[in-house]
């Protein structure tokens, strides 16, 4: 369910709260393969299903930097700031991948509100992400993301 959140003054007094999740997000071979063509990472470990079953993850995976790229779209249905003019990705202060995400599994995210800071014409936000694989024991991606809300 996504937090809905009436502006940059009702966002902070979110901050320490946990936002909530996503809902889960299938990913297929195709989709890593489009995002190895647009990166131009052809590692076998993401592209070849036959030899990746010979190898260190029984499968392909997806790319580290693919399940950093998903954090925007995952978190769209994790929280939604209105009364503001526009909000853009900062970047990221920290990202670590503990564990692979498995062609055909299902990632979701979860979001605790760090911090949100003023910024000339708005307010920069900060995210705490996790990024999980369906019943998997460990996180895929941890990374705390960083966004900027312009009134």
């Amino acid at each position: 369910m996504t937090t809905h959140v009436s502006g940059i003054e009702e966002l902070r007094t979110l901050v320490g709260t946990h936002l909530g999740y996503s809902d889960y997000h299938l990913v297929t071979q195709e989709v890593v393969n489009l995002f190895a063509d647009a990166t131009g990472d052809h590692q076998w470990i993401h592209v070849d299903p036959e030899r990746a079953k010979t190898g260190p993850f029984g499968r392909t995976i997806a790319h580290g930097y693919f399940t950093l790229s998903m954090i925007p779209v995952l978190l769209s249905g994790v929280v939604r700031v209105d009364g503001v003019a526009m909000g853009i990705n900062y970047g990221t202060n920290k990202v670590r991948f503990p564990s692979p995400v498995p062609v055909g599994s299902e990632i979701r995210a979860g979001a605790t509100l760090a911090s949100v800071e003023t910024i000339e014409g708005g307010a920069q936000v900060t995210m705490d992400v996790t990024v999980e694989v369906r019943d998997a024991a460990k996180p895929s991606c941890v990374a705390q993301v960083v966004y900027r809300y312009y009134l």
